[in-house]
């Protein structure tokens, strides 16, 4: 029976099952390990569970940054995507990069001098707490369920693919693990353990991507113009050429996946203004910053991070390419997971079936850790923006407050399991574009409002951040996303009737503009003293440890 299933995944190849599986259990005993070690002592103290005790160094706060934002999108979802669609597929890459200038320009220092644990600290700091932190909390818990239900999709299909699952239930028990796990790292470990993971995850994640960018230059000869053209020649004997009707060459030029119509140029549109402008709007990146103890830390992690991710997503595009030339589009489309796929199953054609499981056992990683620090943000605004200063008035105890994250990690994890297990077949790089969407919309407009527009009150704030979130759903609930097309999450329904993917070209926009009629036609706040207080912290970072009672 043993030697039928080995069999079996060699002919699919998936490489060899056992050895994958052991491979698979070793990155998770070792971690937990790291996890469990440096988080001897589980701590009550809510600045070491939810930032460390800020006491990482700049660059290893970079490393964890490149490893909290390079999720399982950026390596399998955008490398299926280079493989099927080529030039739109590396669209992803672009969009992800670039954000990260709006990110460093416009929020990175001026938050982590204001803000202590979470994003509604900047929000709330010369605004009214309560509603604030609450609007705010429900904007951060919508951003990381969707950015959860990808890295569990893109788990799913990375363990599928590996012991070569096609049943729907066998996937479904594969999130399920995921979830458990991500559940215990969090729980074992708090932020100090997580960042551990992350520094480890994005060393051996962009070491990995190295090695294999080396390997497909060693496997194909001639460089890159030869590797393009063997993905076009893939492409031309691909069965997918007849179905969608396109010319192979139109993989190396614009539109093959966003240049259709009018209606996917659109969708083009709405899809960068989400990665571009999300970024600077996700809670679990700008948390990262509040790891370190100074601005100039912060600013060292940037730089950091911002080398490393821009290296990973150039070598993404030949990762791409030579997915599509070596494995190809109908054999990608064919596996467990489908453009998530691709990733792995290129590692086997270039390192055969040890290097494609250690491959996949750091993207395995790269999920568990990015799930984890996605878990602690949506915990600590729950527990540090509703249950702190709302339900206990501010008289929680920092125990409290700790042991009520501890809860919701759990119950965050169950949702994001059960939504996982619906977005199984969807390309995790389209997914996190979606919770880059909520994040532009619900986050952004308020950030950049509250540190650079002093007339801004809390009826604006209310208004934008409701409004991108409440738009946001509406718009991804009623879109082919989740209904009406073939690859939807729910695929024998049809109830959408918004034309687009994405929400960012109309969510973004009408959050901005609800900010300023709710700040026109809103009551000011009279709290102009901490205006001028949030300025001098923002732009210097003189008496960022105090924290603003009002």
């Amino acid at each position: 029976m043993t030697d039928l299933i080995l069999a079996q995944g060699e002919n699919e190849g998936t490489g060899n099952p056992i050895l994958n599986i052991a491979v698979f259990v070793a990155f998770i005993v070792i971690t937990l390990g790291v996890v469990a070690y440096v988080t001897r002592r589980p701590s009550q103290n809510a600045g070491d569970f939810y930032t460390g005790g800020a006491s990482f160094t700049g660059t290893q706060n970079g490393l964890a940054i490149a490893g909290d934002y390079l999720s399982a999108a950026s390596f399998l979802g955008i490398v299926g995507s280079i493989a099927l669609y080529g030039y739109d597929g590396f669209l992803y890459s672009i969009g992800f990069f670039v954000a990260w200038l709006v990110a460093l320009l416009l929020v990175a220092e001026p938050l982590r001098n204001v803000g202590r644990f979470t994003m509604a600290d900047v929000l709330s700091f010369r605004l009214k707490q309560k509603p604030v932190r609450v609007a705010a909390a429900f904007g951060t818990l919508f951003v990381s369920l969707f950015y959860l239900i990808a890295q569990m999709a893109g788990a799913g299909s990375l363990v599928s693919v590996l012991l070569n699952i096609h049943g729907f239930w066998a996937q479904a028990a594969v999130v399920a693990v995921v979830g458990v796990i991500m559940i215990a790292y969090v729980l074992i470990g708090g932020m100090k353990g997580t960042t551990y993971v992350q520094m480890i995850k994005a060393v051996l994640l962009v070491g990995g991507v190295a090695v294999m960018t080396v390997l497909v230059f060693v496997a194909i000869q001639g460089g890159l113009p030869t590797l393009l053209s063997d993905a076009v020649d893939s492409h031309a004997a691909s069965d997918r050429i007849a179905d969608e009707g396109y010319e192979a060459s139109e993989i190396l030029a614009p539109g093959l996946q966003y240049g259709a119509d009018g209606l996917s140029q659109l969708n083009f549109i709405s899809l960068g203004l989400a990665l571009v402008l999300g970024t600077a709007g996700l809670p679990h990146v700008l948390m990262r910053f509040y790891t370190v103890p100074t601005a100039t830390a912060a600013r060292k992690s940037v730089t950091v991070a911002i080398v490393l991710i821009g290296a990973f997503y150039l070598m993404t595009l030949v990762l791409g390419f030579a997915a599509a030339a070596l494995v190809g589009p109908d054999r990608i489309l064919a596996a467990p997971g489908g453009a998530n796929a691709a990733a792995p199953l290129v590692a086997f054609e270039l390192g055969g079936s040890l290097f494609m499981a250690l491959i996949a056992a750091v993207a395995f990683a790269t999920v568990l850790a990015v799930v984890a620090g996605l878990a602690i943000t949506a915990s600590a605004s729950v527990a540090q923006d509703v249950y702190g200063p709302v339900i206990r008035d501010g008289k929680a105890t920092d125990a409290e407050k700790v042991r009520v994250s501890r809860i919701t990690v759990v119950v965050i994890g169950v949702v994001s399991i059960i939504l996982g297990i619906l977005a199984m077949e969807q390309n995790v790089a389209f997914l996190v574009s979606l919770a880059f969407g909520i994040a532009a919309a619900a986050n952004l407009p308020t950030i950049l409002f509250s540190l650079y527009w002093r007339r801004f009150n809390t009826a604006g704030a209310l208004a934008s951040m409701y409004t991108g979130v409440v738009t946001s759903l509406v718009l991804i609930i009623f879109s082919p996303a989740v209904s009406g097309a073939e690859n939807a999450m729910i695929p024998g329904a049809d109830f959408a009737w918004f034309p687009l993917t994405n929400p960012g070209l109309v969510a973004i926009p009408l959050a901005f503009l609800a900010g300023i009629i709710g700040t026109f036609v809103g009551k000011p706040d009279k709290l102009d003293h901490l205006s001028d207080e949030m300025e001098v912290r923002s732009l210097t970072g003189v008496g960022v440890e105090a924290p603003v009672d009002h």
